[in-house]
């Protein structure tokens, strides 16, 4: 399928102001590049509630953002990591999705950051994300959240920390998870398929880019075999919760990302795979430029809704 319309303006208006590739860019200029994605989101969402607050991780306080809908309680949760490459990406740049997200769903979206690269390398942002599970084990009771119905959740590298979140989560004897939603998350930094190359330039994430990411990421080569930081390294994927994995059609990770889909289906989890044709890594992120943003959120809305609906009653 032909990119969408918009995508495709956005992406030429991109280049017009003479964007260089992530891989060329300092540090401080992808974070600051990943920030300036606000500017392509729709208005935020009013939401009941919102408040700040913070977890320890191995004795640094990271932020954390709670954003409580209309309702009542028990709500069930959403914990999202958000993107950027472990490099770039904070709170702010998913406060529009987040509520979008805790408006559809009914669900508290509790959005989590981490340490990034490359000042901090795995394990720091795996050990972050986990940490955060852990802070919503205990303490979203105290927004009205159900601790027992929780659903991870995160895009792009966020994607790989949710995926990784689950992996441990199942490994350290919990907490439990209802579901894990991935969006275009990735997975593998020696990955090989062919949306490698067909999408390695000219659509906003290129093969470069992606090894600029890991490279900032990973402390050592010897990082890459670890299921902690590319989760599918793991000797196993049974027992992980029912998963949502949405790739878009235009981009480097698709086919490392619906690999990993069908690697859970074949470890016996519930697994849905959407591909959105069109569109572009990012997506999720740009409601106001590209309008067809709201078909990636319908399809996590409607996961939500249906995985933590089974959650036991007690």
């Amino acid at each position: 399928m032909a990119l969408d319309s918009r995508a495709a303006e956005l992406i030429a208006g991109l280049q017009a102001q003479g964007l260089k590739a992530f891989e060329q860019m300092t540090v401080d200029e992808a974070r600051a590049v990943v920030a300036t994605f606000t500017g392509l989101q729709a208005p935020p969402e009013p939401v009941a509630r919102v408040e700040d607050a913070s977890h320890d991780s191995g004795g640094t306080q990271i932020p954390l953002r709670v954003y409580v809908p209309e309702g009542p309680a028990p709500h069930p949760v959403v914990l999202y990591f958000h993107g950027g490459g472990f490099v770039a990406g904070d709170l702010d740049v998913v406060d529009e999705p987040a509520r979008a997200v805790a408006n559809g769903t009914g669900a508290i979206v509790v959005a989590a950051t981490y340490r990034r690269a490359p000042e901090h390398r795995f394990p720091a942002a795996a050990d972050d994300a986990s940490a955060a599970l852990q802070w919503v084990a205990g303490n979203v009771g105290n927004y009205g959240g159900d601790p027992g119905n929780v659903v991870v959740m995160g895009d792009s590298a966020g994607g790989n920390l949710a995926a990784v979140t689950a992996l441990r989560a199942r490994d350290e004897g919990g907490p439990g998870l209802r579901g894990q939603v991935l969006i275009y998350p990735v997975i593998d930094p020696h990955a090989e398929f062919p949306s490698r190359q067909e999408f390695a330039e000219g659509y906003l994430i290129g093969a470069g880019d992606l090894d600029w990411f890991w490279g900032n990421y990973l402390s050592s080569p010897e990082d890459a075999t670890h299921p902690y930081a590319v989760p599918s390294r793991a000797a196993s994927l049974e027992g992980l919760p029912p998963a949502l994995v949405l790739t878009t059609e235009n981009e480097v990770a698709r086919d490392e990302a619906e690999a990993y889909a069908g690697s859970l289906r074949q470890a016996g989890v519930d697994t849905d795979t959407i591909r959105f044709d069109g569109l572009l890594h990012g997506a999720f992120w740009m409601s106001g430029a590209v309008p067809r943003s709201s078909e990636m959120r319908s399809a996590v809305v409607e996961f939500v809704k249906r995985v933590t609906a089974t959650a036991p009653v007690r």
